[in-house]
């Protein structure tokens, strides 16, 4: 199997890993507003995090003992996507009869099987590529480029099918995930690891937490912790808040009312091309400014939303949008590598998965649950549309002014530690 073949095989492999995810993650909150259930957006963003506190360390010592990573990739998608299809089917038979909470427990569980194979897809190509004998650096970003580019696909699909509202988002990424649990396995093998030594607190990454000792690691995965706060707020409410706009006349036929995912996907757009400014910015303005600047571009990925609609304030929504490739990509970027510059090697993997649970585990899950309380209080009490859009504002206008207290609190005490001269 040459190099070059090896590559479009782990490229197909991202392209469906992230494209079964993007069925729905945006427009999941607007099918849960159109189904009457706006009520539990923030249960549904909330346990992706939950699941990836512990789901993934699991599956991950799995992979490393006793089954090959491509195999286990294999089977969570097919469990991941057997369960998505069946939340999908529920949610479309059932009808206004839905019951939440049973397509809930449904998308729950295929949560559970799907998160880790985020990590397990990693893990795949990066073996694959190193006994292909290419370097991981420079070979793994453009393949995995194109998993962004399969998520904005089936966004942009879920959006022009006329699903975005619809439980039919949920059997889109099903079948996808089904599709890739079948051609998983096909990969090059992943063999488990010989040395089946490791006591279960280093197979669970736990001796990273020695890290908060530190006072300056202690600060910085608190800190990780508070923006993991904002990480699902849009991705679970954005959708919902542009398509509100479809009940005013002034903006009832405007493109954003009718197909906010697909305005939306700018984001994800933004966030591709974002990737490749990191080496100049970190270059030039060190770890901490670019963690500063990725907190800045929260509180105008906010504040824009709380400020523009999909009429006249469109280019409001769109540099909203553009921002958030910085706000997202910067930070998740600069602190993994600011973890790589300040571990040691033997708890480095630990570590970066600490930053993980900091801000996809524990912080999106607080975030969402967050979120959920400021716009039951502020949108879900309303009944009438004006009223609706302006408790939206509202909201965005809250979670901006969180991320404004966030970044100030950085600024005032996190330190970059001095570069030894040469």
């Amino acid at each position: 199997m040459n190099n070059s073949f090896i590559k479009i095989r782990l490229t197909a492999m991202n392209f469906m890993q992230f494209a079964a995810w993007g069925a729905y993650l945006t427009s999941m909150g607007g099918y849960l507003f159109a189904s009457g259930n706006p009520d539990i957006i923030g249960w549904f963003y909330s346990i992706q995090g939950i699941v990836s506190i512990f789901m993934p360390a699991i599956m991950g010592i799995i992979a490393d003992r006793w089954i090959n990573a491509e195999k286990l990739l294999g089977l969570c998608h097919l469990i991941a996507g057997g369960l998505m299809i069946a939340a999908g089917v529920y949610g479309v038979q059932a009808g206004d009869a839905m019951d939440k909470w049973t397509l809930f427990t449904l998308y729950s569980f295929s949560v559970a099987f799907y998160m880790p194979t985020l990590a397990l897809s990693n893990s795949v190509a990066f073996t694959a590529l190193t006994k292909a004998g290419l370097d991981t650096v420079k070979s793994f970003p453009p393949i995995r480029v194109f998993g962004t580019v399969g998520f904005i696909c089936t966004m942009l699909a879920v959006d022009f099918a006329g699903y975005q509202h619809t439980a039919m988002q949920f059997v889109v990424s099903g079948a996808i995930s089904v599709l890739l649990g079948l051609y998983a396995p096909t990969l090059p093998t992943c063999p488990t690891s010989k040395d089946k030594g490791k006591s279960l607190a280093e197979a669970l990454g736990l001796k990273a937490f020695a890290l908060f000792k530190d006072y300056r690691m202690a600060l910085f995965f608190i800190f990780s912790f508070l923006l993991g706060l904002q990480l699902q707020i849009s991705n679970g409410f954005a959708n919902g808040f542009i398509s509100s706009f479809a009940e005013i006349p002034e903006f009832a036929d405007t493109f954003g009312a009718k197909h906010a995912n697909a305005l939306i996907s700018l984001s994800q757009i933004s966030e591709t091309l974002c990737i490749l400014l990191i080496p100049f910015f970190m270059k030039r303005f060190g770890i901490k400014r670019v963690m500063a600047i990725a907190m800045a571009a929260w509180v105008l990925r906010f504040g824009l939303f709380g400020l523009g609609n999909p009429g006249s304030g469109v280019s409001l929504f769109i540099l909203s949008c553009i921002v958030y490739g910085v706000a997202f990509d910067f930070f998740n970027i600069s602190g993994a590598l600011f973890v790589d510059k300040n571990t040691n090697a033997d708890i480095r993997s630990s570590a970066q998965g600490l930053f993980m649970l900091m801000t996809n585990g524990l912080g999106a899950t607080v975030g969402s649950l967050a979120a959920q309380a400021v716009v039951d209080k502020y949108v879900n009490t309303q009944t009438e549309a004006l009223a609706k859009v302006e408790g939206w504002q509202t909201s965005w206008f809250i979670f901006a002014a969180y991320a404004l207290v966030v970044l100030v609190l950085f600024l005032l005490f996190f330190r970059e530690k001095k570069e030894k001269a040469a």
